[in-house]
């Protein structure tokens, strides 16, 4: 049984060379990734039992995507897309160089998770995990995603796992008008939210300090912890009315691309393993001041790891976590 169950698209992602352009590279890296099963991967490292659910083609790239996951240390809980026209999502990342910007083209439409529904899904195996986990990329897909993340919430809420929710806000994918009626939706069923500021501020129009919007996403939908993450600035948790931050880890920057998942993976992944180093009969409350600010110092180091990993996804162990934690993550490991 899994500790924590995550929803969403998974994507093959094609990378040219650092140092190359995608109009005129000849070859190509690829990498699997998606914003939710990336937070799996990393709770992962943290020993947690995570599962990922969706709907792939059953065809050799959908088997790669499943392939990948499975030696990560996730259960792909999937439904195989048999039509003919089953395709996957891709995307492209063309590596920046001052000035230039690291740049993603997105080749993800009509993606076989775009028809995926509630009734095709385990949808049991979200009432048995301890936290279920989404994001605001998944309702941006299609109606029918947008529809089965409501019903896999539901079930969520009915059988009291913990429902967590990161903003996650994608330009390319919707208007933040239309994110910001969906989030209306979404949001008061939401135990734990994780809201990038720049996210809550172009949806949402909160202005201020992070703890003032933390404050203000709690109190306008009722949600038990606000994460809210400030960049460089580290980031903040309002959990029963109290505030605890967490600064950032210096890190040599070599893919930054899931950096942000690995800081959700981070956090879910030690609420729940502290949540297992309990007695079984024990009355565990995740969602507490002194556990979320352990947390969010586990998700902070697991986030400047992956800024080392080539990738979407964090690659470490939890001594590595830890290592950095303790300061001790410098030099040469002998």
């Amino acid at each position: 049984m899994a500790d924590l169950i995550t929803f969403g698209e998974t994507m093959l992602r094609l990378s040219p060379p650092a140092g190359s352009r995608l109009e005129t590279a000849d070859s190509l890296d690829a990498q699997v990734g998606g914003a939710e099963s990336n937070v799996a991967v990393a709770a992962t490292c943290l020993g947690v039992e995570a599962a990922w659910l969706s709907k792939l083609p059953d065809s050799p790239l959908g088997r790669r995507v499943v392939g990948a996951l499975r030696a990560h240390g996730v259960d792909p809980v999937v439904v195989w897309d048999a039509r003919q026209r089953a395709r996957l999502g891709t995307y492209y990342l063309e590596y920046g160089a001052a000035p230039r910007p690291t740049s993603v083209i997105y080749d993800r439409a009509n993606a076989s998770v775009t028809t995926v529904s509630a009734d095709e899904l385990a949808v049991g195996r979200v009432g048995d995990a301890s936290v279920f986990h989404t994001t605001g990329i998944t309702p941006a897909l299609s109606e029918s995603t947008a529809e089965t993340t409501d019903a896999l919430l539901a079930a969520a809420g009915d059988a009291d796992t913990v429902r967590s929710f990161d903003l996650n806000y994608r330009a390319k994918l919707w208007s933040t008008d239309a994110a910001a009626a969906a989030y209306d939706s979404i949001l008061p069923e939401i135990d734990l939210l994780f809201a990038p500021i720049r996210d809550a501020k172009a949806t949402l129009g909160y202005e201020g300090t992070g703890e003032r919007i933390a404050r203000a996403l709690a109190a306008d939908y009722d949600i038990d912890c606000v994460v809210v993450t400030l960049g460089s600035s580290g980031s903040l948790a309002l959990v029963d009315d109290t505030v605890v931050k967490q600064g950032v880890h210096s890190a040599e920057t070599v893919d930054a691309i899931g950096t942000g998942d690995a800081f959700v993976g981070g956090v879910l992944g030690e609420l729940l393993s502290s949540q297992n180093r309990l007695q079984p009969d024990d009355a565990v409350d995740l969602l507490t001041a002194d556990r979320v600010e352990d947390a969010l110092a586990y998700g902070a180091a697991a986030a400047a790891l992956k800024r080392t990993v080539a990738g979407d996804v964090l690659v470490a162990t939890r001594s590595e976590i830890e290592a950095v934690l303790d300061g001790a993550a410098d030099g040469i490991s002998r």
